[in-house]
């Protein structure tokens, strides 16, 4: 099957590589040479605009980070709308529900199908094939498509036919995964200020009532290794907060911890820290709290 992927950043990449794996025909676009090069090294074919894309692929993956980038590359003589081939586009970013509604009918006007399949489980899980994926959209077409989600990981939920239920399953997961960085880093600091072995307090954590997604992957792989790389930005991770909060209020949820969490990235952002990786919210909590507590041990 030919498939087109736009968007070969730190997600995107290894999961077009996945299709790559999979045996099929895969045409990339992006506009970072780099970031296509181990793509087209295994005999990717590159096309120059997104455009290019769509006249070459009846379906096309889409990977961006932002709604802007989203839509600036769907809309327009050179975007993916205007190709003669394109049939099918399978978002796998977090855009939010009405989003992807208003996607979905300038779609509809050109004859395309959007399949919904936002994805969860950080680079790692792109690398290793063991994303969650959940879909929803046309049922027949995203029966279709399961094969390939496969290939992204064994995890696959349908959520249903409207287009932007697995938006509102997948900011679910990931403001969970906020409020969870936030309060393991405070909690994490907390216990180290106390005089508490960081691995003592992990090896606690993960075997007591304090696990969770922060404790048990990521302050292993990225904090407490010092590398500070799970693949997204703090700004991307404030992106999926606010389309949380902003879905939530939606439906009459007042999301109160959630709002405390955002104050915490926002403050962040403020001080000039959106493009560093999220995994940094753990060291910058703790920065935040030598410099304000002199007097501590």
């Amino acid at each position: 099957m030919r498939i087109g992927f736009l968007g070969v950043g730190n997600m995107g990449q290894p999961m077009a590589g996945r299709l790559l794996d999979g045996g099929h025909e895969l045409w990339v676009c992006d506009i970072s040479e780099e970031a296509m090069r181990p793509l087209l090294d295994r005999q990717a074919r590159r096309a120059g605009s997104p455009k290019e894309l769509a006249d070459a692929c009846e379906t096309i993956a889409v990977s961006l980070p932002s709604l802007r980038a989203f839509r600036q590359t769907l809309e327009g003589n050179d975007g993916l709308l205007a190709g003669k081939s394109l049939r099918t586009l399978i978002n796998t970013c977090t855009v939010g529900a009405p989003f992807i509604s208003d996607i979905a009918q300038a779609c509809a006007t050109r004859g395309v199908t959007i399949i919904d399949a936002p994805i969860s489980g950080g680079v790692a899980g792109a690398q290793a094939g063991t994303l969650a994926v959940m879909v929803s959209g046309n049922a027949a077409k995203a029966a279709e498509l399961m094969p390939l989600f496969r290939l992204w990981g064994p995890t696959i939920v349908t959520a249903g036919e409207n287009p932007g239920a697995a938006q509102i399953m997948k900011l679910t997961n990931n403001i969970l995964c906020a409020v969870a960085l936030v309060a393991t880093s405070e909690a994490m600091t907390l216990a180290t200020r106390g005089g508490i072995s960081p691995v003592a307090m992990l090896q606690v954590l993960n075997n007591g009532t304090g696990r969770n997604f922060a404790t048990a992957n990521l302050f292993p792989s990225s904090v407490m290794s010092g590398t500070f790389q799970f693949g997204a930005t703090i700004e991307i991770l404030m992106k999926d907060v606010d389309l949380a909060i902003e879905q939530g209020e939606e439906l009459g949820v007042p999301m109160w911890v959630c709002q405390a969490a955002r104050l915490v990235l926002k403050h962040l952002v403020f001080q000039g820290h959106a493009l560093q990786d999220m995994s940094h919210v753990a060291s910058l909590i703790a920065e935040g709290s030598r410099a304000g507590s002199a007097g501590a041990p």
